[in-house]
């Protein structure tokens, strides 16, 4: 189901969440089945409700069998109006994936868990400024074919802004910013760019169930490079009136820790005097830190009025205090000489323009009702939900929301949901676009007599006095030779009491309307499997808001779409584990080892008409010693070897880790065939450190100061596979696989710019997939005998495109691979098994701008020779409630490298799958 607009939005939108306080007990409408319904229309309704759209899983009393869910989504902004500002920048786009399950563990307890993972980049606003500032300054990169524009990055600091005596910006064209004489009164939204970051967040809840209560606990945690929550909650459930009333109650508390490294663009241009004593250096970057927390507690009623109607309400409170701006989002302040106010009318004055770290109350309380009516209409078989919710604040900002939404079954399966909602707020107390303030950003101090202080640039302690720089005296009244002297004017800063106490130009702050409409099509396909896919468009427009808004520059759109899948996982026939035949089951339910963990396409379903789900996760360790061959290698000859000539190495890894998220399904149309969609979601992350010797930078160098590193995500390649039966007599089987891989991974994403300087695209070993349609085969042996079973496969990747579309390919594979396991009991299988693998360098290059900053930018420093082994343990649920649910581990620990070129070392794999047979 497509998760609620505005949650959604704060989860996805880089560093702006206000953090929802991570607590989700929600309404439920999955409570409603514990009502005993006295006939088929009302056992119709709450079927209905189970379906609402937006729905999110709750911690601890979701009703219906055992499972488990997989969802991708992918959230995608409209571009933002620069009014022709020459740019590049591209729009906010998020790659979501997400897991939860439901386990009974005894008739009335159950576990609940969910994981997200969200990878989002793009351009985002750090402030609003009139348009006629130019802030959005144009980055271009010097070509053989001339300057091109590159994108555009904030410069909020210009001491050139015209404005006439009613302080009406005077307007200037945005490409030669040269003065058009016109008052233009617009403002604009002062963007920057950044490369792709990474959230995760894990939820845990546990629940009890009585005849006519419940009881859930749950926790988790969200984590991010600058952002860390850990929270908690609990709430339950009593039932009275014959089960027709439900009273819910609810409560939660979140602990953040903020530690935002500030923006290497913007950063230059900001002024942080208010929040000096949160700001540390590290490792060249300031790093702005902070704590919040977060009350939440709710109260609510569902009532069933009657055999097709319900009433949900909730009332919930949150309190928030602490560190509660947004450390990336600043202020436009517009210092005016209160002297040059007095000047003749008819002459422009000059705005000092200047960038201030947003000041947010240091608390917050919000009240909320929300209120739900679901009505069954029996004619059409169908369910209609309408909804309203109200909020109000003491930061001002009173809110309004509508929804509606229609649950149609339309038979064999298949659930049409379409809905629209209707959002609109008022602005936060403290919002504007920018700020006035009349008086000097900074002037110079005059002392008793009159004269200017200067001081000594190397000795602050050292003074001098005069009118300028040229006729200086010290303190004692001798004359100052301006040369030695070094002077620096000595000068007093903006008072901070002339500025409101709180201020934020977030134009999510602002007042503003919001509309968006959506379809949710789902598929039941039998044998507890369902299939959902969802679309979302939402429009947020200062004109929609309830009695109007003025915020028109910051209207834009985005639209969420995603797919998901169900498995309800109730076996009728429960397997046992170990490869060995029950007394209960004939051979045709024969269940085979399976191969340790890090082997694909190992093994066949045996049954026409099975079907298999499953999650793969694999997890790349790379860091420590720099490689060259099987040998550990200088930075001194990094340096001057592992690049060019014409582009020496400055940079190197000091780590690089690779995770890939694997959904399993496999289908068997006949006894010989099988067919598998292997979908993945890849997420990388490196960091980096200067080399010793390196040469020296210059203005058109790309620099990776600071701590930062580098994050990419998103979804990788796609696998489809037909494995073919060779051979299945007792005790020894054969298979081959014949598998493509589908270029759905990007190969083109950038780096941000650093100081204004482009790095164009990210290194090769950072992209999400090949770019190029891939053949894999392999042929795959098992065989076993009592409690032992041994298998070996061999099998490789030949790239079928000479480049992808940025110019490259990767090289090719060949891996062979043996194992040999043994059968603890009859549910646990211990493996060891030797790997060998050879990968071919890349070949070609990018034929796009990449910086050259370090080995991992050039095709020969990827590849080569390496020997593993492998250590596992496979484990199957023989019976109980998780019958049939299989899991495997193996740890893959290099044993030998022979490195193409220079490379940072490997430190080993982990290879985790869990799978299930319907």
């Amino acid at each position: 189901m497509l998760v609620a607009v505005d949650l959604k939005v704060t989860n996805l939108q880089r560093k702006r969440r206000l953090k929802k306080h991570n607590y989700q007990h929600q309404p439920d409408y999955p409570d409603l089945p514990s009502v005993k319904p006295r006939n088929s229309t009302l056992q119709a309704l709450t079927s209905a409700a189970l379906v609402l759209p937006g729905l999110l899983m709750s911690s601890g009393h979701a009703a219906g069998p055992d499972r488990i869910n997989f969802q991708y989504s992918r959230y995608q902004e409209g571009e933002r109006n620069l009014y022709g500002v020459p740019q590049s920048l591209k729009p906010i786009t998020a790659d979501v994936l997400h897991g939860s399950g439901i386990f009974s563990i005894t008739d009335r307890t159950r576990f609940t868990f969910s994981y997200t993972q969200d990878t989002w980049s793009g351009a985002t606003p750090v402030t609003t400024a009139p348009l006629a500032a130019n802030s959005n300054n144009p980055v271009s990169r010097n070509t053989d074919s001339g300057s091109v524009i590159v994108g555009a990055s904030p410069f909020i600091n210009s001491k050139f802004l015209l404005l006439d005596h009613d302080l009406n910006p005077i307007g200037k064209d945005p490409i030669t910013r040269e003065s058009t004489g016109a008052i233009d009164t617009r403002s604009v939204l002062v963007m920057s760019s950044a490369s792709p970051e990474t959230r995760n967040q894990a939820n845990f809840g546990l629940s009890r169930e009585w005849n006519e209560a419940t009881f859930n606990i749950g926790g988790g945690f969200s984590s991010e490079r600058d952002y860390q929550s850990t929270f908690g909650n609990i709430g339950g459930r009593v039932d009275f009136n014959q089960k027709l009333t439900s009273l819910k109650y609810g409560a939660g508390y979140t602990d953040s820790q903020i530690g935002a490294i500030l923006d290497h663009d913007a950063s230059p241009y900001i002024t942080k005097n208010a929040f000096a004593g949160h700001i540390e250096e590290r490792g060249g970057s300031e790093i702005l830190k902070g704590k919040r927390h977060d009350w939440v507690g709710n109260l609510g009623i569902t009532q069933v009025l009657n055999k097709n109607a319900l009433l949900d309400a909730n009332f919930s409170y949150t309190h928030s205090s602490g560190y509660l701006e947004n450390p990336y989002k600043v202020m436009t302040v517009i210092f005016v000489d209160p002297a040059e106010l007095n000047n003749n009318r008819n002459t422009l004055i000059t705005g000092d323009v200047r960038a201030l770290l947003e000041q947010r109350p240091d608390s917050r309380n919000q009240f909320a009702f929300n209120a739900k009516y679901i009505q069954y209409i029996n004619a059409l078989n169908a369910a209609l939900h309408l909804g309203y919710r109200v909020s109000a604040d003491d930061w001002g900002i009173n809110t309004h929301t509508f929804d509606a939404s229609w649950v149609q079954p339309l038979g064999g399966g298949w659930m049409l949901t379409p809905r629209i909602r209707y959002y609109s707020q008022d602005s936060a107390s403290f919002y504007r676009p920018y700020l006035f303030s009349m008086q000097s950003y900074s002037k110079q101090e005059i002392d008793s007599l009159g004269r200017q202080i200067w001081f000594n640039e190397k000795n602050p302690t050292i003074q001098y006095f005069g009118s300028d720089q040229f006729n200086l005296v010290d303190q004692n009244g001798n004359p100052v030779d301006p040369f030695s002297a070094n002077p620096v004017p000595k000068t007093i800063a903006y008072d901070a009491g002339k500025l409101p106490e709180n201020f934020s130009s977030d134009h999510r702050l602002a007042g503003f309307g919001a509309l968006s409409g959506g379809v949710t099509l789902s598929k039941l396909i039998g044998r507890g499997i369902a299939l959902e896919a969802g679309f979302e468009y939402y429009t947020r427009a200062s004109s929609m808001q309830i009695g109007g808004g003025n915020s028109s520059f910051a209207d834009f759109d985005y639209y969420v779409a995603n797919a998901a899948l169900k498995f309800d996982m109730e076996p009728s026939n429960p397997p046992l584990a170990g490869g060995r035949s029950s007394h209960h089951h004939d051979s045709s339910s024969h269940h085979h080892k399976l191969p340790p963990a890090g082997i694909m396409f190992g093994h066949m379903l045996d049954k026409p008409g099975d079907f298999m789900a499953g999650y793969r996760y694999m997890h790349n360790w790379t860091n420590g010693s720099m490689m060259h061959g099987d040998h550990q290698i200088s930075d001194q000859t990094i340096v001057a070897q592992g690049c060019s000539d014409a582009a020496p190495c400055r940079f190197t890894p000091t780590f690089m880790n690779m995770s890939m998220h694997m959904l399993d399904l496999m289908y068997a149309p006949t006894k010989w065939l099988n067919v598998m969609l292997m979908p993945t979601f890849m997420t990388m992350d490196m960091n980096l450190r200067e080399l010793t010797g390196r040469p020296s930078s210059t203005t058109e160098t790309h620099e990776h100061s600071g701590i930062a590193g580098h994050e990419t995500g998103a979804v990788g390649d796609t696998y489809l596979s037909s494995l073919v039966r060779l051979l299945d007599i007792p005790g020894h089987r054969m298979h081959i696989n014949l598998g493509l891989s589908a270029p759905t991974g990007k190969v083109d994403i950038k780096l941000r710019r650093v100081f204004r300087i482009d790095g164009g695209l990210i290194h090769f070993g950072m992209q999400q997939g090949s770019g190029t349609w891939d053949f894999m085969p392999s042929l795959t042996y098992a065989g076993e005998y009592n409690r032992w079973s041994w298998g070996a496969q061999f099998g490789g990747i030949k790239r079928l495109e000479s480049q992808n579309k940025s110019g490259y390919r990767l090289g090719d594979t060949i891996q062979a691979t043996s194992w040999v396991g043994f059968d603890i009991n009859r549910w646990l299988t211990a493996s060891v098994r030797g790997a060998y693998t050879w990968q071919d360098a890349i070949h070609r290059d990018f034929n796009q701008f990449n910086a050259r900053i370090g080995p991992m930018d050039f095709p020969s420093n990827y590849g080569g020779q390496f020997w593993d082994v492998g250590f596992g343990l496979n484990a199957a649920v023989p019976r109980g409630r998780f019958a049939g649910n299989r899991l495997g581990f193996e740890w893959i620990q290099p044993v030998s490298n022979d490195f193409n070129g220079f490379q940072l070392d490997r430190k080993g794999a982990l290879a985790a799958t869990w799978s299930y047979q319907f």
